[in-house]
């Protein structure tokens, strides 16, 4: 009888990781809203009367209702979008909804809702491998797939899950290789993944420019030349087809009603105060632990290992991804969700880097981060 209870806790030990744990929480989540909501997978695009019906003074919704105008329509889909080109750049996500509907309208609304649920699975698939791989605990890779700003993004049907997860799965693909070299398999699949993320969230192309900084360093100038154009090649024709079709290219900081980025460190989070100090002060009490102390640690250690001339690529994606967020606009640092959602890199990358150096204090540090659920599981703080 013992022996058999041994055994049964062995089987659950084997298939319980942290992948399934985020796969069942966010089936279940998806299983809780649509039942909130009667079943209806739009729920999850948050259509607004503005861009959905067209009326000026309608309700603005949020940022999934354009990725699944898009999908709805990979070409018709421009004239319910607040800025066409800058939604359309983002395109694998509604394009990859838009296939798996077969096409089918009427289906997109759930396809959109797999994708994601899939990518948040299969990112945190990736991390717990990541981690494992510097033998350190790899339940860790539960604050990468609970993380606010990547389950916000499976509630909201935005392109966050699967552009993380098309990083993560890069740098597994190097992280595997034996030597991260032209010649190599690993080195072509993790090329393209990053290609496929640019084109899916071009703010990936922050950890593209992280692996290429590791590569200069090391004097690797093939491998850097490879990288660039692989990643590099396929935007910039995109952005050449948006500039041509809508035109102007997709470049740039937001949406309607974002602002430009910012010259000053952290000026974006610093101009709350001069429109609101009671604002301010509760945004630095949220966002300091949360975004702002971590991303000057960041900056610190990471050019601190550069200096002792340690130029692994988790050290320089960790100093590509800390080294934008203090310039990022006034529109987003007035925002906590919106803050979440750009810090996802950071998150990653602090995860990755806590395991190279096998520290439990920054591993233990991160799981502050799972903080930033509130933002997304208190539905009266999200743009519904």
């Amino acid at each position: 009888m013992v022996g058999g209870v041994q055994a049964g806790a062995t089987d659950v030990s084997k298939w319980l990781r942290p992948w399934v744990v985020v796969l069942l929480l966010g089936t279940l989540y998806v299983m809780f809203t649509l039942a909130r909501f009667g079943g209806a997978p739009l729920a999850f695009a948050l259509v607004g009367t503005r861009y959905g019906e067209g009326d000026p003074q309608g309700t603005p919704g949020y940022d999934g209702q354009f990725a699944y105008f898009i999908a709805r329509d990979p070409l018709g889909g421009c004239p319910q979008c607040d800025v066409p080109a800058y939604r359309y750049q983002r395109i694998l996500y509604p394009l990859l909804a838009w296939v798996l509907a077969l096409g089918c309208p009427a289906l997109v609304g759930w396809t959109l809702i797999l994708v994601n649920l899939v990518a948040l699975t299969g990112g945190t698939w990736a991390t717990e491998r990541l981690l494992a791989s510097r033998g350190v605990s790899p339940w860790y890779g539960l604050v990468y797939g609970l993380y606010g700003g990547l389950v916000a993004g499976l509630r909201l049907d935005l392109v966050g899950p699967l552009a993380m997860a098309l990083v993560q799965g890069a740098l597994l693909a190097w992280d595997r290789s034996s030597q991260f070299a032209i010649r190599n398999s690993q080195f072509a699949t993790g090329s393209s993944l990053l290609a496929l993320a640019a084109l899916t969230k071009e703010t990936t192309l922050v950890a593209t420019a992280g692996v290429l900084l590791a590569l200069v360093l090391e004097r690797r100038w093939r491998e850097a030349i490879a990288l660039g154009l692989t990643v590099g090649v396929p935007f910039a024709v995109w952005q050449g087809v948006l500039w041509a079709w809508l035109g102007q290219p997709g470049v740039g900081s937001g949406g309607a009603m974002a602002t430009p980025f910012e010259l000053v460190p952290f000026g974006g989070l610093w101009r709350v105060a001069t429109v609101d100090w009671p604002t301010f002060w509760l945004l630095l009490f949220i966002e300091g632990p949360l975004f702002l102390l971590p991303t000057a640690w960041a900056l610190v250690v990471s050019l601190r290992d550069l200096a002792r001339r340690r130029f692994h690529p988790w050290v320089t994606v960790l100093l590509a991804q800390a080294a934008v967020l203090p310039f990022l606009p006034f529109s987003t640092w007035r925002e906590p969700l919106a803050m979440a959602r750009l810090a996802s890199g950071l998150v990653a990358a602090t995860l990755l880097y806590g395991a190279l150096r096998r520290s439990r204090r920054v591993l233990r540090w991160s799981l502050i981060w799972l903080a930033t659920l509130a933002l997304v599981l208190n539905e009266s703080v999200l743009p519904v």
